[in-house]
């Protein structure tokens, strides 16, 4: 039997009704899935299901590897990811001769810089592996001398920029003593987190930049949510733009669905 479209926004109702959804139904928000659980976005997608945030955006959020596997055309030129000592080994003899400095390892899903570590050189990395498992897989890249590191926030027409500093070590988190100074939101850096944005659909994002001693912008991490410490927005000020942008989407949707023959 037909009925109307679904408009599904709360996270007990996409549960319910997650096997009765179908092409032209939406669902809203981020939806907290177990890693076990994420396979339901793409299926979702295949159906033709809308989602808001969209399915790729919501794979990339919070996912080191997802992001440096997809986005690493913005990474760091030689960025890779590491699933096994095999990959390590490939990569050796590339970095030797064009990439022989200090490298960053960084594990999938760790926050706060918990899950960063440097390396004098990808062999070192490679002969702990030797010795040891690692916690793969990795997000493995050339590590920049002199990189400053800004956070980037951008929702709807509101966007902000800070700079985070750490005289104590290379982690510039603020988590591990280091602190925050407002930069200027440079047209060319805004114009490079809305190609990250576009390429991986995110309706909005907080951004991780890398900006290289040249003035070359490389992507660090980009998500959804993020902690705002240093920045004038403050949280609840974000959660209520996400909101209004949620909204958009929803009366554009409805519209959408009742000119539906």
């Amino acid at each position: 039997m037909d009925r109307q479209p679904l408009l599904v926004c709360q996270v007990g109702e996409f549960r319910k009704s997650y096997h009765e959804l179908r092409a032209g139904d939406a669902v809203v928000g981020t939806l907290p899935l177990h890693p076990g659980e994420r396979f339901k976005l793409l299926d979702l997608a295949d159906r033709g299901v809308t989602l808001f945030p969209p399915a790729l955006a919501q794979f990339l959020n919070s996912s080191k590897i997802t992001q440096a596997e997809i986005l690493r055309e913005f990474m760091i030129p030689g960025t890779f990811v590491a699933y096994r000592l095999a990959d390590l080994t490939d990569r050796l003899p590339e970095f030797s001769e064009f990439h022989p400095g200090p490298v960053v390892s960084k594990r999938d899903r760790a926050h706060l810089g918990l899950g960063v570590g440097r390396w004098d050189s990808l062999e070192a990395l490679y002969s702990l592996a030797g010795l040891q498992s690692l916690p793969y897989p990795l997000v493995v890249q050339p590590f920049i001398e002199g990189a400053r590191d800004f956070r980037v926030v951008i929702i709807g027409d509101y966007a902000e920029a800070y700079e985070r500093v750490n005289p104590h070590g290379f982690r510039k988190n603020l988590f591990h003593g280091g602190f925050s100074r407002a930069a200027a939101t440079d047209p060319s850096l805004l114009d490079f987190c809305h190609r990250v944005m576009a390429r991986g659909k995110f309706p909005y994002a907080i951004l991780d930049l890398l900006v290289s001693p040249a003035g070359e912008p490389y992507l660090s991490e980009i998500n959804l949510q993020g902690g705002l410490t240093g920045a004038r927005l403050k949280q609840a000020e974000f959660r209520q733009k996400v909101a209004a942008l949620t909204q958009e989407f929803c009366q554009a949707w409805e519209n959408s669905s009742k000119n539906q023959p």
